[in-house]
């Protein structure tokens, strides 16, 4: 692809929609249209550069002249958050379904869109392959038979779906990634959206600026997870949209740990130990959950590889930062997110 070519990136306002873009620049792309539905001044990154459009891509019409002359579309755009905003929020979840099927429609009426990307979640996978604490590893079969997490990976699911009939149907070339809880500078914090790493170094974080060493952890802390660093996210975004791979594909770590052991590096960063008390009754998702990295592995001779202990410190710096100077009033300070992560 030229560098002249026009990419769409919708959810570009968001944690990963926003990174991608940072990405792409880099690279020297410079024909960017970046969309997102919410007002400029609350996009996590912007650049002036690219030609930014705040729409609200629910909307068939939005899509349509989002999707126009875009050669390359990456859909990032969802309504989502952390366990405690998808177990609220199921129906506006849901309603994400309408930017996939109409970005889809417009690739095909403009006729442009040589690849097509679209964001999926391990939140697809069948809930009863995860009721224990010991990570299954899960490979992408494990989706079906269907039963994903209700509201969220439901919509994802059906979306993966409709993205591989219009490759079928409309010889549309789609790619899908399902996301394994990607974390990193740039990302929401606070507010209700946030996931675990960064919920947990707020946490750590407020706990340790007060002086109060504690922390209230979701569950038990024994529910076990893989978190993917940013720059490992972006990265596999573009190797599986350039590839040959059809079907949907892990894009997760696989180096799993509990929530436990995800306080404890946090701790060690912020050099405190923490009395933890466990709310058991707040939402906490699946017991067990680790990204099996074997068919990336094969097609792409990759996987992400940054350690935990070193993306979580570079998360927990740039939060520190954004937290005192939230303390201190100051302008610019990141906001709460409203679309895609």
């Amino acid at each position: 692809m030229a560098h002249n070519d026009k990419i769409l990136i919708a959810g570009a306002g968001g944690f990963i929609g926003g990174a991608l873009v940072a990405l792409l620049r880099k690279q020297g792309h410079r024909n960017l249209r970046a969309v997102d539905v919410k007002p400029f001044e609350e996009w996590y990154q912007r650049f002036d550069d690219a030609e930014n459009l705040s729409l609200d891509l629910n909307l068939k019409e939005n899509c349509d002249a989002a999707a126009e002359g875009a050669v390359e579309i990456y859909n990032l755009a969802a309504n989502m958050g952390g366990m405690g905003f998808i177990e609220h929020n199921k129906a506006l979840c849901m309603l994400s379904v309408l930017i996939n099927t109409h970005l889809l429609q417009a690739a095909l009426k403009h006729g442009a869109a040589k690849r097509f990307f679209y964001a999926s979640s391990a939140c697809v996978y069948n809930a009863d392959k995860q009721k224990t604490f010991e990570a299954p590893s899960l490979k992408e079969e494990d989706a079906y038979p269907a039963q994903a997490e209700d509201g969220y990976g439901w919509e994802k699911l059906f979306s993966e779906r409709m993205c591989r009939h219009f490759r079928e149907d409309y010889g549309l070339t789609t790619r899908v990634a399902r996301f394994h809880n990607v974390y990193g500078p740039w990302g929401t914090w606070f507010g209700g959206r946030e996931k675990a790493p960064a919920a947990i170094c707020r946490k750590v974080i407020e706990a340790k600026v007060a002086g109060k060493h504690e922390i209230e952890i979701w569950g038990s802390g024994n529910q076990t997870r893989s978190f993917m660093f940013i720059d490992d996210c972006t990265e596999g975004i573009q190797k599986i949209t350039n590839s040959e791979i059809l079907g949907p594909i892990n894009l997760g770590s696989s180096e799993a740990v509990t929530i436990n052991q995800l306080v404890d590096i946090a701790e060690n960063i912020a050099g405190i130990k923490l009395k933890r008390n466990y709310d058991l009754s707040a939402p906490k998702g699946v017991n067990g959950r680790n990204s099996d990295n074997t068919l990336i592995q094969k097609y792409l001779h990759w996987e992400p590889s940054t350690s935990l202990r070193s993306g979580l410190e570079k998360t927990y710096r740039w939060i520190f930062d954004q937290y005192m100077a939230r303390e201190r009033g100051e302008a610019g300070v990141i906001r709460e997110s409203h679309l895609a992560q």
